[in-house]
């Protein structure tokens, strides 16, 4: 007889156990969420990476509820079904990551409450930034953190932060904060043409994000603003300030690509020697940015990497 967990996983429906709602911040600010019921190993909280939406991680969401765990996934507020804080559809922007670190907070206290242990809080890119923030800040206290390819810097001109974050700040006054840092292309929300090239190199994984952005274009984002990439090397310097990373004791594990062309796995590297109970999981030419959604080759190994170190730091409870 098959079961649900014989079923192949359709990357492009939601899953008949999830269901999709909204989360209110203490402002009142709509925050989109999803969560799947369950959770008898434990919960999973998931924050996908900038411009993100938490439809192109439906494949691993379900293999983690599949497993047992209860999930939820959130969007960042200003992005994919949660609103904009700049002036236009596309642009990613934010007047501060603490905005989002507060939203975090709030929603990890309620989030807590709500469900079984253990907790793990796990994301993706700029995600991993902002949660890794979070915990060495004493905002959040999961039992396991698990981060793809985390935001600890960006692979861009090797200048020191201080230097990048002055120039930064610098495009902020001579214009408008909320204008693209950068081009996207021709016609605006259109992907330019070597993107799949920075993200995957699975083909029908990529084509699924494209799939959703026709079928949910609320979910289009493209460049950030130059607000976002001063507010991103402020974040960055407070982050590896001294004594900060070493001040997260809880275990955390880190997948993360050498061949990254959009976040730096130098400093993913620093921050790994830094963490005192940190697992960091290395790939090569054989991975791009977006691990969790690589060929199976690459994911696979991955998820099992995470599988493991789960049930290894936070075992099931007997």
């Amino acid at each position: 007889m098959t079961t649900d967990t014989d079923r192949p996983i359709d990357r492009r429906v939601i899953p008949a156990d999830a269901r999709e709602g909204r989360w209110s911040a203490p402002d009142g600010h709509s925050i989109r969420r999803i969560d799947w019921t369950g959770g008898e190993r434990g919960s999973i909280l998931f924050l996908p990476g900038r411009g993100d939406n938490y439809e192109k991680y439906l494949e691993t969401l379900e293999e983690w509820h599949r497993a047992g765990w209860r999930v939820t996934a959130a969007d960042w507020r200003g992005q994919a079904g949660s609103g904009r804080l700049g002036k236009d559809a596309t642009t990613g922007h934010v007047g501060d990551f603490a905005i989002w670190l507060s939203d975090l907070a709030a929603l990890w206290r309620q989030w807590i409450e709500e469900t079984p242990g253990p907790h793990v809080l796990a994301a993706h890119s700029m995600g991993g930034h902002l949660v890794l923030r979070a915990v060495a800040e004493g905002m959040v206290r999961p039992d396991a953190l698990v981060l793809s390819a985390p935001m600890l810097g960006t692979a861009g001109p090797p200048l020191p932060l201080p230097m990048l974050q002055a120039v930064a700040k610098l495009m902020t006054r001579i214009g408008d904060p909320t204008r693209p840092a950068w081009k996207w292309s021709e016609k605006p929300g259109e992907v330019p043409a070597m993107r799949e090239a920075l993200l995957t190199h699975d083909k029908d994984r990529y084509a699924d994000e494209l799939w959703w952005r026709d079928h949910r274009p609320e979910v289009v984002m493209g460049p950030g603003s130059w607000g976002w990439v001063e507010r991103a090397y402020a974040s960055t310097r407070a982050l590896f300030a001294p004594g900060v990373l070493e001040q997260v004791t809880v275990p955390t594990i880190i997948v993360a690509t050498s061949s990254d062309k959009l976040v730096s796995f130098t400093a993913i590297e620093e921050a790994a020697r830094r963490l005192p109970e940190c697992e960091l999981v290395r790939f090569g030419d054989e991975s791009h940015h977006e691990i969790l959604r690589e060929v199976d080759a690459v994911r696979d190994r991955a998820m099992e990497a995470i599988a493991s170190f789960l049930d290894d730091r936070v075992p099931p409870r007997t």
